[in-house]
């Protein structure tokens, strides 16, 4: 047997808001739409463009109320080529919400609050 990572999956209150922030943010781009025949839920899956990994971002029409993200000790992990613009570019949008100096990451919020790491290639 061998399995192969294939998405992972957040759930979102304002799709608008954090599709704009992953595309700002990360650079990831839609590159999959489910919507439900009722309406009820929508499912993007965003691509990174250079990996098969995606991240699902599914959207409930009912859910009015902040999602519970605990300790908040689960996140998504990215690295980037050019570290030192990311955190310029992350810095001047707002998102930074935690650093690490010693360990050379960060971390980067989105509009529902969750972690994303940022580490340099290595």
């Amino acid at each position: 047997m061998n399995f192969k990572f294939a998405h992972n999956n957040i759930n979102v209150l304002n799709l608008d808001a954090s599709l704009a922030f992953y595309k700002e943010a990360l650079g990831l781009t839609e590159q999959k739409r489910v919507v439900a025949k009722d309406d009820s839920f929508i499912l993007v899956y965003l691509s990174d463009g250079s990996t098969k990994h995606q991240l699902e971002l599914t959207w409930l029409k009912d859910r009015k109320d902040a999602y519970d993200l605990g300790d908040n000790e689960v996140h998504i992990a990215f690295t980037t080529s050019d570290f030192e613009a990311a955190h310029e570019h992350h810095k001047e949008m707002g998102c930074i919400c935690y650093e690490n100096k010693s360990m050379g990451i960060y971390f980067i919020s989105d509009p529902d609050g969750y972690w994303l790491e940022i580490l340099p290639e290595r």
